[in-house]
């Protein structure tokens, strides 16, 4: 998988919150880090995400297949929620009837929590995109690594008013087997893409449209962007894509978990 941009990106104006907050959620959090091989014991959380729900375990490996069968399409939006583009994201997603998985950053999802309980309240699936969107997550320790994807679920739990994160996706796809089994633990199914469509790159709403047309072939998992910048290509290629896709036979669901 691609990594955007090959570093933090927009994330850079936002890394001094978000480091504050990681600092903070260290001295206070409930979640023990634990160093170590793969196969040593996973952080345990002191309390469940969700107050008076167990969870369950899902599959480690990398989700792509949708749930709706072979011509069925996941539509994956990453990065926000963002109080411009989220609400306009939504609205188109609701003038086509498509339910969509949201990628959430922590930091994000805790200053919006209305955008995350609209998400929901829509029917759409809420996504773990860690606390900082740091691409070189592989490079980093297994605290660190815990620390972004348990810190950000709890945020993106708090913010939704209970519901928790289905998938994790790592930034960049920066994956390791300990974020994967970890985030696994928790419920949280690796969640991939098999279409970048590019469009954090801001490279024209033909041009967003003509990457999902080229790459679809590629599988059924598209990625797109509500956060980062101005996403008002995004918004028009979602407007012109998606009733061509249903004209197409096809549909939309969830990742497989």
């Amino acid at each position: 998988m691609a990594r955007h941009g090959g570093g933090r990106g927009w994330y850079g104006k936002v890394a001094g919150a978000a480091l504050g907050v990681t600092v903070l959620a260290a001295a206070a959090s409930v979640w023990t880090a634990q160093a170590g091989s793969v196969g040593d014991s996973l952080p345990r959380a002191a309390a469940s995400a969700t107050p008076g729900s167990g969870v369950k375990p899902v599959e480690t490996s990398i989700a792509h297949a949708s749930d709706t069968g072979e011509r069925g399409l996941n539509l994956t939006i990453d990065d926000g929620p963002d109080p411009v583009w989220t609400p306009q994201v939504l609205d188109v997603l609701r003038e086509y009837g498509v339910k969509a998985t949201f990628c959430m950053v922590g930091t994000q999802a805790q200053a919006h929590p209305d955008l995350v309980r609209k998400v929901v309240a829509e029917g759409h699936r809420l996504c773990d995109h860690t606390v900082s969107h740091d691409t070189a997550m592989d490079t980093k320790s297994q605290a660190y690594q815990s620390q972004e994807i348990l810190d950000a679920e709890r945020m993106i739990t708090e913010a939704s008013g209970g519901v928790r994160p289905m998938y994790y996706r790592a930034p960049g796809g920066a994956f390791t087997p300990y974020s994967r089994k970890l985030a696994a633990s928790r419920g949280m199914r690796p969640l991939g893409w098999n279409v970048d469509t590019k469009d954090f790159e801001q490279p024209g709403t033909d041009a967003i449209v003509a990457t999902v047309e080229r790459e679809l072939p590629n599988g059924p998992t598209l990625l797109f962007h509500d956060a980062g910048g101005d996403r008002s290509q995004t918004v028009e290629a979602l407007r012109r894509i998606l009733p061509q896709l249903k004209e197409q036979g096809y549909s939309f669901g969830f990742p497989v978990r």
